[in-house]
């Protein structure tokens, strides 16, 4: 982010003079009596000499009360937006502001990040314009944040958001030229025009440049809920739409290579997806090799890290030949994130078993693969269409027994009024448990399962659309793909195989994962907030497929609810959804 402090020195000395002139020197427009005329508290304060002038009481404090500001027309200027689109005239003035970059990228992606001076009358739209085109973005695509030094500068210390940045992504190839126009125009029509350089950059710069900014701005308020309401409107779209392409692009670009003995009939497939760290494939290799039952099993790891391409081959070469295990590597030529590595890699999975496992999750139980085995052959199917199992922390606490629901209302506010929105919020039964303590290992169904473990039918999991890749690199698609299967009338289930979980230690986490953790949780609430409500909510949900059958059950189809979301998307061969 380019602070102020990088401008050039004449540009402070000329907005410093303007400042110091118009205190003195009212514009044209202004109709001094028609301000008297409309608040006679100021005009008593002029005649006995408080104030010199009605455009000085408006400086000082008329702006930041909202007060009127009358032109010589009779018209009030800062709320004439409607009557200027219709027709009107447009009212010309200085706008104190600055455009500070201007990125493009080769699909059409625009961000224009800056701030404006919009205390007096709101920042009604961008328009960016080259020869032959232009594009004009209202203030719905533009998200604003502090600047504290820009408050310095004018002096304007409080509760206004100073800096901005619009993003709009088109899908489409622009003419771009060395330089363009941003124009800002105020709801008061008065606009100021930049000519500034372009910044060419590919999809997935832009796209972490947003991100960043989502991550690290600042903000007046509680950071979740602004950045939720933001990412609710058409920011977030943008972001989920762009990053989508990026995904899709990437996965296409997938390279597959087999190292494995000739295997039989396989009875699960462990599909693991790395990310900046290679050394947990042969960890994985080392503890998961020679536990009974683990020979009719095969390994896929996806790598969303195309760096580490070169060095996963060698390594799984050489795991191969040591413990001779069937194994399946796929590598990408960039970060598809979570959902679109999982489900191009389970196209290439060769059994009827999808079992997504994260790189940091080994087995506590020797046997684990066998007691899996055990559970989908033997449990009835409904409860082993998709489901989780115990994990616990290296000091032998419990991680994860299943995760449940709750609903958070953060509180943020402004110069205005505080407001208050309602997220959704996942927690972990049993979390931090001691390891005696087993009511949280028992087989029963749950509102869902962590994705660092999920047993799922290969055809259960395709009828789903597997992860939803709206959810950007990784972050609430786990419980997307759990609520999918409670929709379509079978909840999880926890089953007791226990295994180890490093968490948080298997990937590299950045600003940008942070600012996709913002999107997918506004994503995640909008889709399921109406759904988790009825029912879902709480460690003791009330849903009747959330109530345990007596074991062995016969399996049984219930009723969709009709409030649910489909899923969207449908797992094709080629790795596309």
């Amino acid at each position: 982010m380019k602070p102020i402090d990088d401008l050039l020195d004449d540009d402070f000395d000329k907005l410093s003079s303007a400042a110091s002139a118009a205190e003195h020197n009212p514009p044209e427009w202004f109709d001094e009596e028609a301000y008297l005329l409309a608040n006679p508290d100021v005009a008593s304060s002029v005649e006995s000499g408080d104030f010199e002038s009605a455009w000085r009481h408006y400086l000082l404090h008329g702006k930041s009360e909202r007060r009127a500001l009358h032109g010589k027309s009779g018209s009030v200027r800062n709320r004439m937006v409607r009557t200027r689109r219709a027709g009107g005239s447009e009212e010309t003035g200085e706008v104190r502001g600055s455009v500070e970059a201007v990125l493009i990228s080769p699909r059409g992606g625009l961000l224009v990040i800056g701030w404006v001076d919009d205390l007096a009358a709101p920042m009604d739209s961008l328009t960016f314009s080259q020869p032959g085109w232009y594009i004009a973005l209202d203030a719905s695509r533009s998200a604003r944040f502090r600047r504290r030094d820009v408050e310095d500068a004018l002096g304007m210390p409080g509760m206004h958001a100073f800096g901005f940045f619009a993003f709009i992504y088109l899908d489409q190839t622009l003419e771009t030229q060395a330089r363009g126009s941003v124009k800002l125009t105020l709801a008061d029509g008065r606009n100021q025009s930049f000519e500034m350089p372009i910044r060419r950059v590919v999809e997935t710069e832009l796209r972490n440049t947003v991100l960043t900014y989502v991550a690290e701005s600042e903000l007046f308020g509680n950071r979740q809920v602004e950045a939720v309401e933001l990412l609710g409107g058409p920011i977030g779209k943008t972001i989920i739409k762009h990053n989508r392409d990026i995904s899709a692009d990437i996965v296409a670009g997938a390279f597959m290579e087999r190292f494995c003995r000739k295997p039989g009939k396989l009875k699960g497939s462990l599909v693991i997806c790395l990310y900046g760290k290679p050394e947990y494939m042969f960890l994985q290799n080392a503890l998961f090799n020679g536990g009974t039952g683990f020979e009719d099993y095969e390994l896929v790891y996806v790598c969303n890290s195309p760096e580490l391409g070169e060095q996963l081959m060698k390594d799984m070469r050489t795991a191969s030949l040591v413990y001779d295990l069937a194994q399946t590597l796929v590598l990408l030529p960039g970060n598809a994130g979570f959902g679109a590595a999982n489900n191009i890699a389970v196209t290439h999975a060769r059994s009827d078993r999808i079992l997504i496992v994260n790189p940091d999750v080994f087995p506590k139980d020797e046997d684990w693969a066998a007691k899996h085995t055990a559970v989908v052959e033997n449990r009835p199917r409904n409860e082993t269409r998709l489901f989780g199992a115990p994990l616990y922390y290296d000091d032998g606490t419990l991680m994860h027994g299943g995760m449940y629901f709750e609903f958070d209302t953060g509180i943020t506010g402004n110069q205005y009024a505080m407001t208050g929105r309602r997220m959704v919020r996942v927690e972990h039964y049993g979390k931090g448990a001691p390891p005696w303590q087993e009511s949280f290992n028992q087989p029963r169904p749950v509102p869902a399962v962590t994705g660092a473990f999920i047993s799922a039918e290969r055809s259960w999991y395709e009828k789903l659309g597997g992860f939803t890749e709206d959810f950007v690199f990784g972050h609430y698609e786990d419980a997307d793909l759990c609520l999918k299967s409670t929709a379509e009338g079978n909840p999880p289930w926890i089953h007791d195989i226990r295994l180890w979980h490093l968490e948080g230690k298997g990937s590299k986490r950045l600003p940008v994962h942070e600012g996709g953790s913002y999107v997918n949780r506004a994503l995640f609430s909008e889709r399921w907030d109406g759904f988790i409500e009825d029912g879902l909510v709480g460690p003791t949900p009330t849903h009747p497929l959330l109530q345990a059958p007596s074991a062995h059950a016969p399996a049984t189809t219930p009723t969709v609810p009709t409030t649910a979301p489909k899923a969207a998307v449908k797992i094709a061969k080629g790795g596309r959804s």
